[in-house]
């Protein structure tokens, strides 16, 4: 159903088609020596254009347990990029030596025009302040593992939320499901953009500017940090790097089923008292993500 296919957004693949990424991302999770070897003789590229740490090493981690090999690179100055080779010989050249390619890059919409040129499945592991769609599994995994259903949400997202793609490619995603409400809490510089509600538009939202009103009957609150990486402007970051802080106080206006999610990395935007609350679902987040991966690469490479 999905072998040879790419993923750049998340609606480019069906409800179904997620359910049953989802679906196979529980089966590893619960017996995972099942697939150490299903991937044997597979080499995945791993292309990042911009510093990662936790999607490079998760695609990394995915194919090394189901028994396949990873090239690419982690600096693109380590590359023939510095030498002036485009992006589209980049990925034709390498795509005579692997059988799938993961890429992240700077710029927005670069991995969409990348994946038309790609001969073999491509994923998009993050285009600027476009899309991340594995993050967007990996996200709605962790909701199913936890809630059993990704229907009848109100879901809170709060922090950076014009640059942050993550929060971009989960509001897609989640506005196909039944019954979800979504909450945007950010100061207005950082509002969710109007392309992103324009998608969502069949979808209930509010927004406001504060936390502490917000929060208090949400099931999910996703916390975002606002990335020095996108400003132009330095003055601007300093001003609303701190403009939220999810501590123990905030998190006693709550429900106690509430679950907090966040991407990762993580800077000011949560107190590390949180950690200890079972409610904090972020490192676990992480670990869901490379299973979720794991059925990926599996079902583009249709195995």
């Amino acid at each position: 159903m999905l072998k040879g296919r790419h993923l750049v957004k998340p609606d480019d693949f069906t409800v179904e088609e997620i359910s049953s990424i989802l679906k196979l991302g529980m089966q590893i999770k619960s017996n995972p020596e099942r697939y150490i070897n299903v991937c044997e003789g597979k080499l995945l590229a791993t292309l990042f254009y911009e510093p990662s740490t936790r999607t490079r090493l998760s695609f990394e981690s995915a194919m090394n347990r189901l028994g396949g090999r990873i090239i690419g690179f982690s600096d693109p100055t380590a590359s023939s990029t510095s030498k002036g080779e485009s992006l589209e010989d980049t990925i034709t050249t390498v795509s005579q030596y692997v059988d799938i390619i993961a890429m992240r890059h700077p710029l927005s919409g670069v991995a969409n025009h990348a994946s038309a040129i790609c001969k073999k499945p491509f994923i998009n592991a993050g285009d600027g302040n476009n899309q991340h769609p594995t993050q967007t599994l990996t996200d709605l995994l962790t909701i199913k593992a936890n809630r059993g259903s990704l229907d009848n949400l109100k879901i809170g997202m709060c922090g950076d939320l014009k640059y942050g793609r993550t929060v971009h490619s989960l509001a897609k995603a989640m506005s196909r499901y039944k019954n979800i409400e979504f909450v945007f809490i950010s100061p207005e510089e950082l509002n969710m953009p109007e392309f992103v509600k324009e998608e969502i538009k069949d979808t209930k939202y509010s927004e406001t500017t504060c936390l502490e009103d917000a929060i208090v009957d949400l099931d999910i609150l996703y916390m975002t940090r606002v990335q020095k990486e996108r400003f132009d402007d330095p003055d601007e970051y300093e001003r609303l790097k701190d403009v939220y802080r999810l501590d123990t106080e905030k998190m006693s206006l709550a429900r106690e089923d509430m679950l907090v999610l966040h991407p990762l990395p993580r800077v000011n935007e949560i107190s590390v008292e949180v950690d200890k609350d079972p409610r904090a679902k972020y490192f676990e987040q992480a670990q869901y993500g490379m299973y979720v991966r794991m059925a990926l690469i599996m079902k583009l490479l249709g195995l």
